[in-house]
């Protein structure tokens, strides 16, 4: 019986990865399992390579980097003290870090000690980090007016822009920081660009 012709082997000799391989996802989880057992050099690159991100979603919420600064520390520093507990469950590293920042986010305004005060100079250039075609109905906002539109929007619908176009997590990843299904969250996010698109433009429908 006569066969196709056997394709080429990789050069080099390797074996050619899986179509969906991603390297960067496979390093992350290979530094959190190191993390786990207490390496301190993994939980380092995993603080080098997430902290932006929860440093833009708490700067989004709170409006001062001052205090980004600090609740961005504390949600490392939960972290750290339950690294040993963290179990995968669905459930990216990132999108952990960020309900950990979500949680003491709440905590912080049901306090009280909530600046009333905005400094639109704190809050970061939108441009550098709204790269999603569903945010063109955004791309001539100053910072301070997206600001002033974001808080606008119901909690869910907020944190939902915040880590999808701020912080850049992934659907599933929102999902999972959230605690919604994919589904769940695509929707969300269409009623939240609506909503904006709403208070920029009250024509807009």
């Amino acid at each position: 019986m006569t066969t196709g012709p056997t394709a080429p082997a990789p050069e080099g000799g390797g074996t050619a990865a899986p179509p969906d391989a991603d390297p960067e996802r496979d390093r992350l989880r290979a530094l959190v399992e190191l993390a786990t057992t207490g390496d301190a050099e993994a939980f380092g690159q995993l603080y080098d390579h997430y902290s932006a991100g929860v440093y833009r979603f708490v700067l989004y919420r709170v409006g001062s980097r001052a205090l980004a600064e600090d609740l961005t520390s504390e949600t490392f520093m939960r972290a750290l003290r339950s690294i040993q507990k963290f179990t995968w469950q669905g459930k990216d590293f990132g999108a952990w870090l960020t309900t950990i920042a979500r949680n003491l986010v709440t905590d912080h305004f049901k306090s009280g000690r909530s600046r009333l005060e905005i400094v639109s100079d704190d809050v970061p250039d939108r441009r550098s980090v709204l790269a999603q075609p569903e945010t063109d109905v955004l791309a001539h906002l100053t910072n301070e007016a997206l600001y002033a539109a974001v808080a606008r929007l119901s909690d869910e619908q907020r944190d939902c822009i915040l880590m999808r176009f701020i912080q850049g997590l992934s659907i599933a990843e929102t999902a999972a920081a959230l605690d919604r299904s994919e589904g769940a969250i695509k929707q969300l996010q269409l009623r939240a660009v609506r909503a904006l698109a709403k208070l920029i433009d009250p024509e807009v429908r």
